[in-house]
């Protein structure tokens, strides 16, 4: 396996929790496929069911979700998941420590691709370039 491939599912498994957790914040109660359907849409790619559904069991584990049954509208019931009181406090607290660690590892990233004859930071494939790129050009540095 590839460093980039690596270290996309090693992203994805840090912050997918935290992700989960605001999924069901944001749109709970909710079942587990359309979790899926809002990580998906929200860029982070298909998460399967053998990840997603023990994450949403320890989730329940510490109190951060509830589960509840209701009949489907055509065919069986589903598991709906809720953020509990306990939920949205993590989910507060969490997201101050993904912005620390967000803008610490950007400054740091940033300040070694500045440098000269640094390599530039090339997209994944299959993912935009940065915006503000420019294709087979070095990035600007300082104001025009």
């Amino acid at each position: 396996m590839r460093f980039d491939e690596r270290l996309d599912r090693e992203l994805l498994r840090g912050v997918l929790p935290l992700c989960v957790l605001a999924v069901v914040a944001t749109h709970g109660p909710t079942y587990g496929y359309a979790i899926t359907r809002s990580l998906a849409d929200a860029g982070l790619g298909t998460v399967k069911g053998g990840t997603l559904y023990p994450l949403l069991q320890r989730l329940e584990d510490d109190g951060l979700v509830t589960t509840s049954w209701h009949q489907g509208e055509r065919g069986p019931s589903r598991r709906y998941y809720a953020v509990t009181d306990q939920g949205r406090v993590a989910l507060a607290d969490a997201t101050s420590r993904w912005d620390a660690m967000t803008t610490a590892a950007t400054t740091l990233v940033a300040g070694v691709c500045r440098r000269p004859g640094a390599a530039r930071p090339r997209p994944a494939p299959g993912r935009p370039p940065p915006a503000g790129a420019r294709p087979g050009r070095a990035p600007r540095r300082g104001p025009r």
